[in-house]
This record gives C-alpha cells, sequence and structure tokens, in this order.
C-alpha cells in the first residue's frame, strides 16, 4: 500500500500532483508555497513528470493559464498563497463559473497590510464565496491524499468545480513528517485520466463565457450552488471508494474524545493537533472536554456539523482569520448558522488565535475552555474573544 517516508509537506502535495499525472501546471512563486511548484517545475525538467509548465508573470495570470488549460480539456494544477491568492481573486469566480476542475494549493498565509509572511488563515477565508470546494489538511498525509482526491472530485461530472486543498503555511507546509506515498498504479486504478464533457476545440467550437443577460444569470448562479451543494454527495463517494483504495478514511468533520464531551473545540487545520493535546491534559484533570475539526469548507457540512455537537453544552470555535467588522470569525459565523433552526443547541462561544503565525499553545487552548466554561456559568454574549493579545 506504498511506501512510508518522511517528507517536507510540500514536496508530498508536489508528489500528489505526479502520480496525478497532472498536464498542466501554471504557477508563480510565493512564500510559503514556492517549495510546491519548485519541485513541480524539477520533475518536469527531469522528464518524471510528463505535463506543460507553464511559467508565468503573476498570480492572476497562473490562474487565467489554468482555465484555458482546463477549458481545452487538460487536468490541471496550481499553487499559491495570501496576496497571491487575493491576486487570483478574479480569475476564481471564472474558474468556478465556467465549471472548470482546476485543482490547487493554498500554502495559508496572513494578508498584508502590515506584510506578513506567517500562516494564518486570512487568505482562504477572503475567498470562501467564490465558488470552490475547499478542504483543509491537518497533516502531510492528508494533504498528499486530499490533492488526489480533489482531482477525482472536481473532473466528476456530476461536479465539474474547481476544488482547492489548503495546508497551513510553515506550520504544515514545511514540516517533515512520515508519509505513505501511494504506487503510481494504484493511483491510475483510482484516479483514471480526466475525460472532459464540454472543451474549446477548434474542430467542434463552442462559447464559454459569454455576456449572461439577466433573463439567465440569476439560473446559471443557481446552477453553480447547486453543482457545490450536490458535490457533498460526490466527496463522500470519493472518500469512501479512497478508504477501500488506500485504507484511510476520510469525513468531513473528524471527531476527538466527543463521546461525553461537554464542551467542544471547532477548527480546521494544523493547530488542531495542539488542540488534541490540550484535550488529553484537560480531561486527565476530570474536564468533559473533545475537538471537532472541520475538514470540509466548501460545501458546508451543514448536517455533519449539527450531529457532531449533539449533547454538548458549549462549542468554543478557534478561527485564524478575522471577519472585520462582524461577530467574530467566519468558522464561527457558519457554524452558528447551520446551528439557528435547532431548537436545543449549544452556547457558541468565538475565539481568534494564531493571527500572523502567532503560536496557539496548549495554554491557549485552556484558556479557551475555561473561558466557554464562564460563558456557560454566566450566560451567552456576542462579542468574540481575541487569544494572547498584549495588553
Amino acid at each position: 500500500m506504498g511506501e512510508r517516508v518522511g517528507l517536507e509537506v510540500s514536496l508530498a502535495v508536489s508528489e500528489a500532483v505526479k502520480l496525478a499525472r497532472a498536464d498542466v501546471i501554471a504557477a508563480y512563486p510565493i512564500t510559503p508555497q514556492t517549495h510546491i511548484v519548485e519541485e513541480l517545475s524539477q520533475m518536469v525538467a527531469d522528464g518524471d513528470l510528463d505535463a506543460e509548465y507553464v511559467m508565468v508573470e503573476s498570480e492572476h495570470s497562473a490562474m487565467s493559464a489554468c482555465c484555458g488549460a482546463a477549458a481545452v480539456g487538460a487536468r490541471t494544477f496550481t499553487a499559491t498563497a495570501s496576496q497571491g491568492l487575493a491576486l487570483m481573486h478574479e480569475v476564481l469566480f471564472i474558474a468556478s463559473g465556467l465549471r472548470l476542475p482546476v485543482v490547487m494549493a493554498v500554502a495559508n498565509r496572513a494578508l498584508s497590510a502590515p506584510i506578513s509572511i506567517w500562516g494564518d488563515q486570512s487568505d482562504v477565508m477572503s475567498e470562501r464565496d467564490s465558488g470552490w470546494i475547499q478542504l483543509f489538511a491537518e497533516t502531510g498525509q492528508e494533504a498528499l491524499d486530499l490533492t488526489i482526491q480533489a482531482f477525482k472530485i472536481a473532473e466528476d461530472r456530476r461536479v465539474l468545480l474547481p476544488a482547492e486543498v489548503n495546508i497551513d503555511g510553515f506550520t504544515l507546509s514545511h514540516v517533515v513528517e512520515p508519509i505513505v506515498i501511494p504506487g503510481q498504479e494504484e493511483v491510475d486504478s483510482f484516479l483514471p485520466p480526466y475525460e472532459p464533457q464540454v472543451i474549446l476545440d477548434p474542430e467542434k467550437p463552442v462559447t464559454m463565457g459569454p455576456v449572461g443577460f439577466p433573463e439567465l444569470y440569476t439560473e446559471i448562479k443557481k446552477q453553480q450552488n447547486e453543482a457545490l451543494l450536490g458535490s457533498y454527495e460526490v466527496i463522500l463517494e470519493v472518500w469512501d471508494r479512497f478508504a477501500e483504495s488506500f485504507g484511510r478514511k476520510y469525513r468531513p468533520v473528524e471527531h476527538y474524545r466527543t463521546e461525553d464531551a461537554e464542551i467542544l473545540i471547532n477548527m480546521a487545520g494544523a493547530m488542531s493537533g495542539t488542540a488534541r493535546i490540550a484535550v488529553d491534559m484537560m480531561r486527565e484533570t476530570g474536564k468533559k472536554v473533545g475537538l471537532i475539526r472541520t475538514r470540509l469548507w466548501r460545501p458546508y457540512p451543514f448536517d455533519e456539523i449539527r450531529n457532531a455537537v449533539k449533547g454538548a453544552k458549549a462549542v468554543a470555535v478557534v478561527d485564524r482569520a478575522l471577519s472585520f467588522g462582524g461577530q467574530g470569525g467566519p468558522m464561527c459565523s457558519e457554524l452558528r448558522s447551520a446551528l439557528y433552526p435547532l431548537a436545543e443547541k449549544p452556547v457558541v462561544t468565538s475565539y481568534i488565535a494564531g493571527l500572523g503565525g502567532r503560536d496557539i499553545t496548549v495554554e491557549n487552548f485552556q484558556t479557551i475552555v475555561e473561558d466557554t466554561g464562564d460563558v456557560l456559568a454566566n450566560g451567552p454574549r456576542e462579542e468574540y474573544k481575541m487569544i494572547g493579545v498584549r495588553e
């Protein structure tokens, strides 16, 4: 079932793209994702990957090139981070609106200003409504597996939408972990060559993305959203098939020590590992604490989240991005929205932590749980709290 090696997580993503037999890679370097596309360029130069590597002058151009490549039926990949993702903003909507199954890795990094090369999740949260399938990895193994899965999900004829795999910048992207690299034949069996349904072909001309007159635009956007919502069942199918093929099972929401938990921590990404350590330590002192980790961000896993919080008294949502002018972080807003229809629901508290690469410590998680306990004792509040802010 593959070879286990010690590998930098960025390079594991490159290996996944190679195993997926990508046809076209268009990318521009930006910290901290550069290692991904540097490695892919080396693979192409060495003849280890039979792909067209397109060197461009910006991330806007990279995504534009990806759209063109996907439109002619090529299996297409790119990677970016932070300001690079922001520069792609215009074209992200084109990729999803044209139903082009581009796959992209994002090594999540803080947005300027001030300039920060360190990791948080403000970049992806700024693009949450761009119409992309969005996944969060916690480990290097997940980063590799989700990248392979992303191609299969995106290219499914019931989906045909771009997919994005998020890995925390530096915290995950530059860490060396033991990772199982599946064999090429295994991946080929799981992910056969892409068979596009409609392509740009001079022999059979079609028009993609013409003017959307008011008589049609609303219906097109509704269809696009229904495709994204409908991808949920396809994602579950792909994860079941992946478990059968490779023995690793994935779900939209992962549970850790939640069976009798009174307070749940909800978050996404690599810092969930630190949260698990904190949960174990608090369990040793008798506190009934658990963790629910969001892996699938778009489409949002409403039913899974609702089931995950049943029986809990409170959910402490830890965001690594701030919704300016709102009530805390985007993940918290989404969870509160998901729970709103329920007659009985836990108290939800919002915490912002780890911005601009600041560490989130075990002690921070303990503080979050203690503060949530105070809310349970004294009544709910709407305002969020920034964790680790210097007075």
